[in-house]
């Protein structure tokens, strides 16, 4: 047979239609969107009353220890009114996403836990967690102001809002005491000096 026939043959071949694939190996239609879970709206809720009720809410990096070392950790911080809370980062995303706190949202990006105290307790949760290499401070939002790591180092090196205070009121009343006593100079060295001028007299 002649090459150009081949070729002819070959191009011309009847080639029968591929059976259709079975149904179940389709891909499904488009459904109906399905509703927020429950359980999950309940979580949403319990991350934002955590936001609203604290003053201190501390972002730490989690990495796998002992249970052991789970509970002191625990027990030492709540000795200073800290509670531990863990977190699954598609429930707190789209809490921070919607709030003010969405500055924080780099942070969840790892295996997370959340530090919560009513209290501005920077000091005593840093002294926790300086004997724990598991769980790293990232940052934090205390009193609706975001710090990074070193913000929260340098907020717990400052001194309590009484010593701050005393302080306040120490200064102010320096300052009246002085000037009575450079007004009263005057007067009492007129005085002074005229008791010695009679003495001198008589």
């Amino acid at each position: 047979m002649h090459f150009q026939r081949q070729k002819l043959l070959a191009v011309t071949e009847y080639l029968p239609p591929r059976p259709d694939p079975p149904p179940r190996c389709l891909p499904r239609p488009p459904g109906p969107t399905q509703q927020e879970d429950g359980y999950v709206r309940l979580l949403r809720r319990q991350v934002q009353e955590v936001f609203r009720d604290s003053r201190m809410v501390a972002v730490c990096q989690y990495n796998s220890m002992p249970d052991e070392d789970m509970v002191t950790m625990r027990h030492y911080l709540r000795k200073h009114h800290i509670e531990v809370k863990f977190v699954l980062n598609e429930i707190v995303r789209p809490v921070l996403e919607q709030s003010k706190y969405r500055n924080l949202l780099p942070l969840f990006v790892c295996r997370n836990i959340l530090l919560v105290s009513p209290e501005t307790r920077a000091k005593e949760m840093l002294r926790v967690l300086k004997g724990i290499p598991q769980v790293n401070l990232l940052g934090a939002c205390i009193d609706d102001t975001i710090l990074s790591r070193q913000g929260v180092e340098n907020f717990a090196r400052l001194p309590s809002l009484e010593a701050s205070q005393g302080q306040t009121v120490g200064a102010l009343a320096l300052l009246p005491s002085q000037t009575l006593s450079l007004l009263q100079r005057g007067p009492s060295l007129l005085t002074a000096l005229l008791d010695e001028h009679i003495r001198r007299l008589r």
